[in-house]
């Protein structure tokens, strides 16, 4: 298991790992869906899943969206991304759209509604939910989530 200080002397993991918060549900705060429908974390329980909190001008959230698009066209995880640019689609879809994500999704929570369930926390934040929509553990802070150290760390959802 990856120590706790997520930093493990090598490059791929500048976040900071938080087990505090394993087998608390997920919010049931609302966002919107690629196609502007209401939606919330629940919508996503049944098959383990990553949520990540980030926004279009988080430079650490844009360094790491490349190695989230990887994992989540593996297709062994779904990997959730939601937005929290005050923009909503405006800021993401563009990006999204200019990035060519093969996998991601641009959900987007323009109201901050996940950001205030978390506590408001520093992005991005990335954070493993088990098939029963249980936190299995937060990272926040940027990832390289195709190294070793994010593959052992996603393997927990299993």
């Amino acid at each position: 298991m990856p120590a706790d200080n997520a930093s493990d002397g090598g490059v791929d993991v500048i976040g900071k790992l938080d087990r505090t918060h394993k087998g608390e549900a997920a919010p049931t705060a609302m966002f919107d869906d690629p196609n502007g429908v209401k939606t919330t974390l629940a919508s996503f329980s049944g098959k383990p899943f990553v949520l990540n909190l980030w926004a279009t001008w988080c430079a650490p959230c844009k360094v790491e969206m490349p190695a989230l698009d990887k994992i989540a066209a593996e297709g062994k995880l779904r990997v959730v991304t939601v937005s929290q640019d005050l923009d909503g689609a405006a800021a993401a879809a563009p990006y999204f759209a200019a990035a060519k994500f093969k996998a991601l999704k641009a959900y987007t929570d323009k109201a901050l509604g996940l950001s205030a369930a978390f506590g408001n926390p520093s992005l991005p934040t990335t954070i493993l939910y088990d098939a029963s929509g249980k936190e299995v553990w937060r990272m926040t802070g940027g990832m390289d989530w195709t190294s070793p150290t994010a593959r052992e760390l996603l393997a927990e959802a299993n």
